[in-house]
């Protein structure tokens, strides 16, 4: 007879097969994270604890800016307005911001294919989408960078001040954007040194130090991948709130 059935013989109680009854069953079910996490790398596993961490964050700061628009008296800025791009004599709304959504859309699909590469051992591919992946996301912080700086200097806004309407925009704007961006930034940093681990073959060594993982294994390409494609799902988000509503 096994632990569950003798269990449930001692409470008088029928049980399920393999499910154990009582206080400790209670401790079974608590401690079953060392089940769930065994076969999965630190990293890996750190990342999506990080990611949730991160999550309530974000939604804080979206929850937060939907509160402070709904709930203002003034005229919230038209974004088609305020960011809207001069081409050509001609006024294109939300332009940059376009381009901007759809160069950190691709490289979710290119640090989508260099993990599969990676797991394919095909260091070269990898290395070269890791890489191409780097550049979108450097190019996107540069273009926000842009923005920010026609913001600031050329339209006047700023977070206590806003000549668009309600002064609450830029404040909300420039913390949320700012905060994204911060993380773009870190991501970006972060894919060239994986970039240039890939390159020199210390995942195939399985090189002792910081970020290497284990021989023979690209954990951390996918690690920093899911990093990625989490920073991509919030702009998702942000797109659609600060400039599409």
């Amino acid at each position: 007879m096994n632990t569950a059935t003798e269990t449930a013989n001692a409470d008088g109680n029928d049980m399920v097969p393999g499910v154990t009854g009582g206080a400790r069953g209670i401790v079974a079910d608590w401690s079953s994270d060392q089940v769930a996490f065994r076969s999965a790398p630190w990293g890996k596993a750190m990342m999506w604890i990080f990611l949730l961490s991160d999550t309530f964050i974000f939604s804080i700061f979206l929850i937060g800016y939907m509160t402070a628009r709904m709930s203002n008296t003034m005229d919230w800025p038209n974004p088609s307005e305020v960011f809207a791009l001069t081409v050509f004599g001609e006024s294109v709304p939300l332009l940059l911001i376009a381009i901007m959504t759809f160069i950190l859309i691709t490289s979710s699909g290119t640090m989508a294919m260099a993990v599969k590469f990676g797991y394919e051992e095909n260091k070269k591919v990898c290395f070269r989408l890791i890489f191409v992946t780097a550049l979108l996301g450097a190019s996107f912080v540069g273009m926000q960078a842009f923005e920010w700086s026609k913001l600031i200097i050329d339209e006047g806004v700023r977070p206590w001040y806003n000549p668009f309407g309600s002064p609450q925009f830029g404040a909300v704007f420039f913390m949320v954007t700012g905060f994204h961006g911060t993380h773009v930034t870190i991501g970006v940093i972060f894919l060239f040194i994986i970039a240039n681990k890939v390159r020199k073959g210390e995942f195939d060594r399985g090189d002792p130090g910081f970020m290497t993982g284990r021989k023979g294994r690209y954990e951390m390409v996918e690690t920093i991948g899911l990093y990625w494609h989490f920073v991509d799902l919030v702009w998702v988000f942000i797109f659609a709130l600060f400039y599409l509503w």
